[in-house]
């Protein structure tokens, strides 16, 4: 192995509220961005004016999806800025546009659903006042008004009729990111979307826009007590970083890594993430217990620094590398996986010896740069899955 140098520079991935959210930043550089202009023909975008009561119907009926799991939609607006909001409305005072993308489902009545891509937490709030029962919740009371003082503690109910009126018939404009528009165009569009203030993050977008059992399952194993503790409890959920992490899992869990190919690592993911959701219960059940077990034995090997990178004992503890966890995590289930309990109970008792390997093998630069940059080309998947198996290949009996 050729030696390294000093340890990199740390970037921190940030959360919605803009603070560290204890993953390192990456470089994926998978070939997913549009590097040729597209031909401007294939973007469908349709602008459409809606009344508010006409978007609560849509909700109604599961036209309109306003997943309560996503975690920009809750636990980010207090009840104040809500309350604001439904001012805003109560003074007729426009809100910004909302973007929606066509999704290839529809509901039981036959129709179009959207996804909502750009304005979910003001959407949500309008609903959960004027009719929380569709999301599950209680009534919201209005707390904070600078200028309709007269209203405070009302919920919708409680208003006078004309309010009620004026709320109900306030217009939206929604611009309608049609089905048929191609899938980079589509992932361009909403990276130029940020109205407010913070883009989507790719796991919010896959998220949004391939509704099923896969959002779910990622969410228990992200939300798992083996998860959290494997990763310390260092991982924020408010940008879907750790729900990615473990659709990674599950992706190369299914794959061989060392015949790794795919030169769109999004587009892989993507594909993955559609796939979980024509799995029977059997599978579901197969991967959640690999990724426990996994999970598990990381931790008892590894300990606080699981899947972090260290190049000299004495270095502090990093944050976690989504790459490096892939080829970890991974490479622990496929212990498991050819081997079975006994295999991974071999590894556990020899963790002082696969430490001072992992230390050996950070200092390989071609193995560092795997996990550090372009780390969603094919060759560099490739070689850090197959070194870090090699060294657990080592030690195995």
């Amino acid at each position: 192995m050729t030696s390294g140098t000093e340890s990199p520079e740390v970037r921190h991935e940030i959360d919605a509220e803009g603070r560290a959210a204890g993953v390192e930043a990456e470089e994926i550089g998978d070939g997913s961005e549009i590097k040729e202009p597209f031909d401007p023909r294939l973007i469908d975008v349709t602008t459409e004016v809606r009344t508010l009561d006409s978007l609560l119907k849509r909700l109604a009926v599961g036209q309109i999806d306003l997943d309560p799991d996503f975690q920009r939609s809750r636990g980010i607006w207090s009840d104040q800025k809500k309350s604001l909001l439904i001012e805003s409305l109560l003074l007729r005072i426009p809100l910004p546009t909302f973007y929606v993308a066509e999704t290839d489902g529809s509901d039981e009545l036959g129709g179009t659903s959207w996804a909502v891509v750009d304005g979910i937490q003001r959407l949500s709030t309008i609903a959960e006042f004027v009719k929380p029962e569709l999301l599950g919740l209680s009534p919201l009371h209005l707390k904070g008004l600078e200028y309709l003082k007269s209203e405070e503690g009302n919920n919708f109910e409680s208003l006078p009729p004309s309010l009620q009126l004026r709320i109900l018939e306030s217009q939206f404009t929604i611009q309608v990111i049609r089905r048929t528009t191609p899938e980079p165009v589509k992932l361009n569009i909403f990276a130029r979307i940020n109205t407010g203030g913070v883009p989507l993050s790719r796991q919010e977008l896959r998220h949004a826009l391939i509704p099923g059992r896969a959002r779910k399952l990622l969410k228990e194993m992200a939300d798992s007590d083996s998860f959290q503790k494997a990763v310390a409890y260092s991982v924020s959920p408010s940008r879907m970083v750790d729900r990615e992490m473990a659709l990674r899992f599950i992706a190369f869990d299914l794959v061989d890594a060392s015949e790794y190919s795919n030169s769109n690592f999004d587009e892989f993911l993507r594909d993955s993430m559609v796939s979980i959701n024509s799995w029977d219960e059997g599978m579901i059940a197969d991967v959640r217990r690999r990724f426990s077990i996994s999970m598990e034995a990381c931790e008892e090997i590894f300990g606080d620094d699981a899947f972090r990178k260290r190049y000299r004992i004495e270095d502090p503890r990093r944050p976690v590398s989504k790459a490096l966890f892939e080829a970890v995590a991974v490479g622990v289930s496929g212990i498991y996986r050819d081997g079975g309990i006994s295999a991974l109970r071999s590894l556990t008792r020899q963790s002082g010896q696969i430490r001072q390997e992992f230390l050996e093998l950070m200092r390989d630069r071609e193995f560092d740069r795997s996990i550090s940059q372009g780390t969603g080309d094919p060759r560099r998947i490739r070689v850090r899955f197959t070194k870090f198996r090699q060294l657990l290949d080592s030690l195995a009996e």
